[in-house]
């Protein structure tokens, strides 16, 4: 009796011992055993440069060709110098090649003193459009001290949000000198932006309810198709006065 109950305990060990062993082999087997599956990263928005110093590449004339005079390049940056006889009907805004939707948008800009410019955001290219700022809403560039714009309204002047927002600060610098601009534009989120010379100037919805009374009570109020494309073009402004653009770059969000 002894002995067969001896028999069956020595089975029974070696059995477990085989499930273990046989167990042990499963999870060796396995290489992920052990390991912690890591969820990748999604890759960070990268830079594009819109204007390298060096060409016109990636821009040229709203509702036209290839970049001519009156725009130069001169020391890295591309200056508008208006022309001393101008062709009835004729402008020289200058929009970029691709369209954007939600993006960050930076560049350094310098005007003459008393001269007024600005640049654009969801710009439509269409011959009945004869002007970039009939669908574009504007970061006005402005000779603060000096052109008659800015006693017209603080929307006026330079780094507003052009005859919507006015900005918080004043801390653009003398004609004649570069100022640094940053505009966000996010459609996700509902939100834009002006930093101006490392400042937050400028915050405002670009769409819904709000956006729309902000229109509504602007000089754009009437006109159909202003700011009505969430995708657009860049634009830079010919206003008539010498102005300079450099460092253009974007990151598309």
């Amino acid at each position: 009796m002894r002995k067969s109950i001896l028999f069956v305990a020595l089975a029974i060990a070696f059995a477990c011992k085989d499930k273990s062993k046989e167990n042990k082999q499963e999870v060796d087997s396995d290489p992920m055993a052990g390991m912690e599956t890591e969820t990748p990263e999604e890759p960070k928005p990268s830079w594009d440069i819109l204007f390298d110093g060096t060409s016109f590449d990636g821009w040229h004339m709203y509702n036209g060709g290839e970049v001519t005079e009156p725009w130069k390049l001169e020391d890295g940056a591309m200056v508008f110098y208006p022309p001393e006889e101008r062709p009835e009907g004729a402008n020289y805004n200058l929009v970029t090649d691709e369209e954007f939707t939600d993006f960050v948008l930076t560049m350094d800009w310098k005007i003459a003193e008393g001269g007024n410019s600005g640049f654009f955001w969801g710009v439509k290219e269409d011959e009945k459009y004869g002007q970039p700022y009939l669908t574009g809403p504007e970061i006005q560039v402005l000779d603060d001290e000096r052109h008659p714009d800015a006693q017209n309204g603080e929307d006026r002047l330079a780094g507003s949000l052009y005859d919507i927002i006015p900005p918080s600060e004043n801390v653009v610098k003398p004609a004649g000198e570069w100022n640094s601009v940053e505009l966000m534009i996010n459609h996700k989120t509902n939100q834009g932006h002006v930093v101006l010379n490392g400042t937050k100037i400028v915050e405002f919805p670009v769409q819904g309810p709000e956006w729309d009374e902000l229109v509504a009570n602007s000089k754009f109020a009437d006109w159909e198709d202003f700011a009505a494309f969430k995708t657009g073009k860049i634009g830079l402004q010919d206003h008539g006065d010498v102005v300079a653009f450099r460092n253009i770059k974007i990151k598309e969000l």
